[in-house]
């Protein structure tokens, strides 16, 4: 199969980056953890207002689509069973919002903050769209 990509998002894209790169400058790479699902959190509930929501907003969307992507490749309907049931409608961004909801639903609850961050998108996303 081929694709063919056009390069004026990619051209675009690049020359936000430029034009704010005073902005991705405030993000230091202690901000973006993500050892816990806290971590996760923290980067994923950054005000839009926030001199690193850019960067954040990005690093949020790449790890929680990430996770979606591996999840359905290991769970192909035949060998392992789904544990997230999204319908074809749902977005990264709904994905992102139920995981901000959960977290802050689950902040309290300190045993399932400290877990990986692929675990709670997990939890957070299976609470959202649950297998029937």
């Amino acid at each position: 199969m081929s694709v063919k990509m056009n390069p004026l998002p990619l051209i675009a894209a690049a020359s936000c980056a430029l034009a704010l790169n005073g902005a991705a400058l405030a993000v230091q790479d202690e901000d973006l953890g993500f050892d816990t699902t806290e971590d996760l959190y923290q980067v994923c509930s950054t005000p839009s207002d926030a001199p690193e929501y850019v960067a954040t907003s990005f690093a949020c969307r790449g790890f929680i689509e990430a996770t979606v992507q591996y999840h359905d490749a290991i769970s192909d309907r035949k060998h392992m069973k789904r544990l997230v049931c999204y319908d074809s409608k749902a977005t990264i961004a709904d994905g992102r919002a139920a995981f901000v909801a959960w977290a802050e639903a689950n902040k309290g609850n300190a045993a399932v903050m400290d877990e990986p961050p692929v675990v709670g998108v997990i939890r957070a996303l299976a609470a959202k769209y649950p297998c029937k």
